[in-house]
C-alpha cells in the first residue's frame, strides 16, 4: 500500500474515532481531538521530533486567530442577555408583525440576535417569547419552535461571528469582511426555505400550542431598552465591516479609508460593539456597565469555544501533514466539483457526530491543502469554500447535536415533532443554502 493510501486510511479512521469517542463514548472533545492528533501523527510516520512541535504551534496559531473575535463576541452576547436588548429586538419586531405574522416574527426574531449569539443561548433566551407567542396565537408550538430554532442556525453555521465559520475562515485564509457579508446575504435562502419547509412538515399534525403559566414570559414586565437602541451592539459592527469592505472593493485602501480599515477589522468592529453592548447594559441591566465583570464572564464562555476550535486546528494541522488534502484535490478537480466536497463532507461530519463546529474546522483542515487543484485559491474562492463549508455543517441538527436539545426541552414539544418538523428543516436548509451558493459560484469564480 502507497503512503498515500495508508495515510488516506488513517485520515478516515482518525475521523471515525473522533465521532465515536464524543459521540458514543461521550468523552471530552478536547480530549478526543488531541490524542487522536497525536495517533494520527505517529500513524502516519512523521518524525518524533516533529510531533510535538506541529502540535503546539498549530493549536496556538488557531488560538491566535480567533480568539479576540470569538471573546468579543461573547461579550455582545452577555450584554444582550443581560440588558433586555435580545428580548427588546424580539419584542419590537413581534409588535411591527402582529399576532397574525407570527411565524414570520419569530423568524426574524432569532435571525438578528443571532447575528452576534450562538444559537443555544440565542433560543434559551428567546424560547419564552416563542412559547408566548405560540399560545397567544394558537400556532403549534414545533412549527414556532423550528422556524425560530432555524433562524438561530443558519447564521450559527454561515457567519463568522460564531467559532465553526471562523475557524473554517482562519483555516482558509479567507477575507473576514466578505465572508460577513455574503453569509449574512446566503443565510437568507437557507431560512425562507426552512420556515416554508417546517410548514409542510407541521401540516395536518395537529400539534398543540405552547401552555403558559399565568404572568409567565410577559413582555410587558420586562423593563426592556429602546428597540434603537437594542440594536447597536448587534448591527454596528456589521455595518463597520461592510464600510470597510466596500472602501476595499472600490481601490481605497489609504489615506482616509484607513480609520475605517482599522474599526472594519472583525476584530475591532467587535470590540466597538461589545462596548455598545456595555453601554446598554449600563443603562438596562442595573450592573452599571461593569466591564469587568462582562468580559469575566464571556472569557468563562468562550474558553471551552476556544479550546476546542483550537485543539480543531492541531487536528486540522496534522492532516495536512500526511499530504491526504493534495492527494483528494488531484482526484477531483475543478471548482464547481471543489466547492461540493466541503459540503458534502462537512454535512457527512456534523450529522454522524453532532457538533457543527467540529464539523467545519475538520472539512476546512482537510480541504485546504486542495484549494488550487479545486479552483478556489483565490480571495473568492476561499470565501465560496467556506460558505460551503457553513452549508453542510447545517446538515443535519439531531439526536446527536445538542442544540436539538435545546430547542426540544425549552419548547417543551416531543422528540418526534422536533424530529419532523425542526432536524428535517435544517436539511432542506443546508441543501437549499448550498444550492444558492454554488449558483453564484458559477458567475463570480
Amino acid at each position: 500500500m502507497s503512503s498515500i493510501a495508508l495515510s488516506s486510511v488513517l485520515v478516515v479512521l482518525s475521523i471515525v474515532a473522533i465521532i465515536y469517542l464524543t459521540s458514543k463514548v461521550k468523552f471530552s472533545v478536547f480530549g478526543s481531538l488531541f490524542a487522536v492528533s497525536l495517533a494520527l501523527a505517529l500513524g502516519s510516520g512523521m518524525p518524533l521530533g516533529k510531533v510535538i512541535d506541529t502540535l503546539k504551534s498549530s493549536f496556538g496559531n488557531t488560538l491566535g486567530g480567533i480568539s479576540f473575535i470569538i471573546i468579543f463576541g461573547a461579550a455582545i452576547a452577555v450584554c444582550m442577555q443581560k440588558s433586555g436588548g435580545a428580548l427588546s429586538i424580539a419584542s419590537h419586531i413581534l409588535k411591527l408583525a402582529g399576532k397574525g405574522n407570527a411565524k414570520a416574527a419569530m423568524a426574524w426574531t432569532g435571525f438578528i440576535p443571532g447575528l452576534t449569539i450562538f444559537c443555544d443561548t440565542g433560543y434559551i433566551i428567546l424560547s419564552g417569547i416563542a412559547r408566548s407567542v405560540s399560545a397567544s396565537s394558537r400556532t403549534s408550538m414545533p412549527l414556532i419552535a423550528a422556524i425560530m430554532g432555524s433562524s438561530l442556525f443558519v447564521v450559527h453555521c454561515l457567519v463568522p461571528t460564531h467559532p465553526g465559520a471562523l475557524a473554517a475562515a482562519t483555516a482558509l485564509n479567507a477575507n473576514l469582511g466578505m465572508l460577513v457579508l455574503a453569509s449574512v446575504l446566503f443565510a437568507i435562502p437557507g431560512l425562507l426555505a426552512s420556515y416554508y419547509w417546517a410548514g409542510l412538515m407541521d401540516k395536518g399534525q395537529n400539534y398543540a400550542p405552547a401552555e403558559i403559566e399565568d404572568g409567565a414570559d410577559d413582555l410587558s414586565q420586562h423593563n426592556l431598552p429602546k428597540f434603537s437602541h437594542a440594536l447597536v451592539p448587534v448591527v454596528l459592527p456589521l455595518v463597520l465591516i461592510s464600510i470597510s469592505t466596500l472602501l476595499t472593493t472600490l481601490g481605497m485602501k489609504d489615506g482616509g479609508a484607513t480609520v475605517f480599515h482599522f474599526l472594519g477589522n472583525p476584530v475591532m468592529a467587535l470590540l466597538v460593539g461589545m462596548l455598545c453592548g456595555v453601554w446598554l447594559l449600563s443603562r438596562h441591566g442595573g450592573q452599571k456597565g461593569d466591564f469587568t465583570k462582562v468580559l469575566e464572564e464571556a472569557i468563562v464562555k468562550a474558553g471551552p469555544i476556544l479550546i476546542i476550535t483550537a485543539a480543531g486546528g492541531m487536528f486540522g494541522a496534522i492532516i495536512k501533514e500526511t499530504g491526504v488534502g493534495n492527494a483528494l484535490g488531484e482526484v477531483l478537480g475543478g471548482a464547481s466539483v471543489g466547492l461540493l466536497v466541503p459540503f458534502i463532507i462537512a454535512a457527512l461530519l456534523k450529522t454522524a457526530q453532532g457538533s457543527s463546529t467540529v464539523a467545519a474546522l475538520t472539512t476546512a483542515a482537510i480541504i485546504s491543502p486542495s484549494l488550487q487543484t479545486f479552483g478556489l485559491d483565490s480571495e473568492m474562492g476561499r470565501v465560496f469554500a467556506v460558505l460551503a463549508i457553513g452549508a453542510g455543517s447545517m446538515i443535519a441538527s439531531h439526536a446527536n447535536d445538542s442544540y436539538f436539545w435545546v430547542v426540544t426541552k425549552f419548547s417543551n414539544i416531543e422528540m418526534q415533532q422536533s424530529l419532523r418538523v425542526f432536524s428535517s428543516s435544517t436539511f432542506v436548509m443546508g441543501v437549499v443554502t448550498f444550492a444558492c451558493i454554488w449558483a453564484a459560484s458559477a458567475f463570480m469564480l
